[in-house]
């Protein structure tokens, strides 16, 4: 029998890394930068929720879950200043070609090839409840088949992204109790994964009260009830979405999990020189603490 489950839950992986890494690419922020914006402030929130921007920040809160919706605001308004939506979403587009090309070569075309089946895939998706997902739906780049191989990857892993929001909303579990439950899962410490959502001291005593009350922490830690309430929710979440790689068909899928693999490590090492080892945590295997 197929291990749907399994295979969801690898092809969703690399897929993390497939996409994550643009996000903290110095060179898509130093583009970014160049239409006016400081630094690059926002681009992480604007270039990834792309036509959702549209709509207003409150929406792009919305469907971020996570993320402290004053960021979100301050993006928006940073790029509204300074540019255009459409112009930070070609700044995002090139720059992923023009980084696979660079640090990934030997996958592009590939890649490139398997578009027009990765874009049946998250066509035939389901969009309700799914705001984020339904949103790139009509982002597509036929005159770059890379770039759209990559945006339709994009779309399945917000789709997964989506119904992952749906579950934890379904539970009562906020956004910054998700942080604090992945965060203890992974062993990051300090509480560092909803505080780099923008979760202050006050935010965090709030969600571990809820988590405490519920049984899943203790003295603002996270018990091991609560590490295994959490990996329950993945577990249902990896079979859930398996749904995206079924549409697609077990030996494309397992080539899409064999050509990205081949070059994970080098797509993360894009993210760790620039922000460090701890972020995009759903690119990261899961450590097994030693005994």
């Amino acid at each position: 029998m197929i291990d749907w489950k399994e295979i969801s839950k690898e092809a969703s992986f690399v897929s993390h890394r497939l996409i994550g890494w643009i996000y903290w690419d110095p060179d898509a922020i130093r583009a970014y930068s160049d239409l006016g914006i400081p630094d690059g402030f926002g681009y992480y929130v604007t270039t990834r929720a792309g036509k959702l921007g549209n709509a207003a920040p409150k929406i792009v809160s919305a469907a971020y879950y996570s993320i402290h919706p004053e960021f979100v605001n301050a993006s928006y308004q940073m790029l509204n200043k300074h540019s255009t939506l459409n112009d930070a979403m070609k700044v995002r587009d090139e720059a992923v070609s023009d980084g696979l090309k660079k640090f990934v070569p030997e996958i592009c075309d590939e890649l490139a090839s398997m578009r027009e089946l990765l874009w049946e895939s998250a066509e035939s998706l389901p969009i309700s409840g799914r705001v984020l997902f339904a949103s790139q739906l009509d982002h597509r780049r036929l005159d770059n088949p890379l770039i759209d191989a990559w945006l339709a990857v994009n779309c399945i892993r917000e789709w997964r992204g989506d119904t992952h929001w749906a579950m934890l909303t379904a539970e009562d579990i906020t956004g910054v109790q998700a942080g604090i439950l992945d965060g203890a899962r992974r062993s990051y410490d300090a509480d560092w994964l909803p505080r780099s959502r923008g979760a202050d001291d006050e935010a965090i005593r709030t969600a571990y009260t809820g988590l405490e009350k519920r049984g899943l922490a203790k003295n603002q830690v996270v018990t091991d009830a609560g590490i295994a309430y959490r990996q329950s929710l993945e577990d249902k979440l990896n079979e859930i979405t398996s749904l995206a790689w079924k549409n697609i068909g077990e030996e494309a899928t397992q080539n899409f999990v064999r050509l990205v693999n081949s070059v994970g490590e080098v797509l993360l090492e894009r993210i760790d020189v620039t922000g460090g080892t701890k972020w995009m945590p759903a690119a990261r295997r899961l450590t097994v603490p030693e005994e």
